[in-house]
C-alpha cells in the first residue's frame, strides 16, 4: 500500500496548525517554553491511550528476539533517527546482539547526521531493504505522519514475506490499520511548530520505543530486579556499576564483588550466581545456559533440593526385602 494522495496530507494531525501558535513568533522565549510544556503533557496521555498496542508490540519483540530472530526498525527523518537511537542503545544496556536489532533509515547512515528529506519518498527502496526480513522476524515502521512511503514500502514487503509488523505513528491516516498487524497510535495533536514532528510526536515515539524494548527485554531475563546484568563494561562508570550490582544482588561487600567479577571473568550474572550459590565459573555458566540466560530462573533452580539417590518417588525410602 503506497502513501495516500498528497492532498490529504494537510489533514494529518502532525501537519495541522496549533490554535495557540498563531503568534508563536511573538510569544517570547518564556511564552514559547510555557506553551511547549503545556503541550508536552499530552504525550503521557497519548502513551496511556496506546498502552494495549504498546504491550502487543513488546510481546512481539520479546517473542521475536527470544526465538533468535531479527527485529528491524524502519524510519525516515526524525523517526529514522529515533529508530537508530533505540537500536544503538540496546546492546550496552541489555547485551543484545546488534545484528539482531537493527535500524534502517531512509537515505542511509549519512541521513542520521544530515537531513535527506527526499529519501522518505522512496517506497520501492523501503520495500527493497525489507527483503531481508523473513517469517518469524519483526519489522517496526516508525513514521510520525504514518504516510511516509519509505516506511510503507518496508511494511508491505515484510508482510509479503510473512514477517510480523508493527507501526508507531503520531498521526494515523485513513487505512493505516491495514499497514501493520499492530498499530501504536500516539494521539498527541498538532505541533507547536506546524509539521515539526521532532517535538511532541518525536517525544512520544521515543518513549513508546523505550517501553516496547525495555519491557520485552526485562521480562525475558535481561535484567535481574532493577539491575542491568547483561551490561557491557565499556567504561569506568559501567565497571563501577557492575561492582555495585554484584554487591547488592549477591549481598556481599564491594571488595568481595570485585573478586567475584574476577572469578567470573567480568560476567555479572556468573558473578552473582557464584556469590549467592557458591561453585565455580563453569558450573555457574552451565546453570545459566540451562535457564536460557535468565539469572532468577538459574538461582531458583540451584536452590531446589536435589532428590537423594536411593529414594523412591514420593520421598520414601524403599522397604528392605524380607528374609
Amino acid at each position: 500500500m503506497s502513501a495516500p494522495p498528497r492532498r490529504t496530507w494537510g489533514r494529518l494531525a502532525t501537519e495541522r496548525i496549533h490554535p495557540r501558535s498563531a503568534r508563536l513568533d511573538r510569544l517570547g522565549v518564556a511564552g514559547v517554553v510555557a506553551l511547549m510544556q503545556s503541550e508536552d503533557r499530552r504525550v503521557l496521555a497519548a502513551l496511556s491511550g496506546a498502552r494495549r498496542a504498546i504491550v502487543r508490540a513488546a510481546e512481539a519483540f520479546r517473542e521475536t528476539y527470544s526465538a533468535g530472530r531479527t527485529c528491524l526498525l524502519f524510519g525516515a527523518g526524525t523517526s529514522g533517527r529515533l529508530a537508530v537511537l533505540e537500536a544503538a542503545e540496546l546492546p550496552p544496556t541489555f547485551g543484545t546482539d546488534p545484528r539482531r536489532v537493527r535500524a534502517i533509515v531512509a537515505g542511509g547512515k549519512g541521513a542520521v547526521f544530515r537531513a535527506r528529506e527526499g529519501a522518505e519518498d522512496a517506497f520501492a527502496e523501503g520495500a527493497r531493504l525489507a527483503k531481508s526480513a523473513a517469517r518469524g522476524d519483526l519489522v517496526i515502521g516508525v513514521s510520525a505522519s504514518s504516510v511516509t512511503p519509505f516506511v510503507r514500502g518496508a511494511l508491505a514487503s515484510a508482510r509479503a514475506r510473512g514477517a510480523k509488523t508493527a507501526l508507531v505513528t503520531a498521526a494515523p491516516a485513513s487505512g493505516v490499520r491495514g499497514l501493520a498487524s499492530i498499530v501504536v497510535a500516539l494521539e498527541v495533536g498538532p505541533e507547536v511548530v506546524a509539521g515539526s514532528t521532532r517535538l511532541k510526536a518525536g517525544t512520544a515515539t521515543k518513549l513508546a520505543l523505550n517501553q516496547i524494548t525495555t519491557s520485552a527485554l526485562a521480562s525475558s531475563g535481561r535484567v535481574f530486579g532493577p539491575w542491568m546484568v547483561d551490561l557491557s563494561r565499556g567504561s569506568a562508570k559501567l565497571a563501577e556499576r557492575a561492582v555495585r550490582t554484584v554487591s547488592a544482588a549477591a549481598g556481599v561487600p564491594p571488595a568481595a564483588a570485585k573478586r567475584l567479577l574476577a572469578l567470573a571473568r567480568d560476567d555479572v550474572k556468573v558473578a552473582i550466581l557464584i556469590g549467592k550459590g557458591g561453585g565455580d565459573r563453569r558450573t555457574a555458566r552451565a546453570a545459566l545456559a540451562s535457564a536460557g540466560g535468565d539469572l532468577r530462573a538459574a538461582l531458583e533452580a540451584s536452590a531446589r533440593p536435589v532428590r537423594k539417590a536411593g529414594r523412591a518417588r514420593g520421598g520414601r525410602r524403599p522397604r528392605p526385602a524380607r528374609r
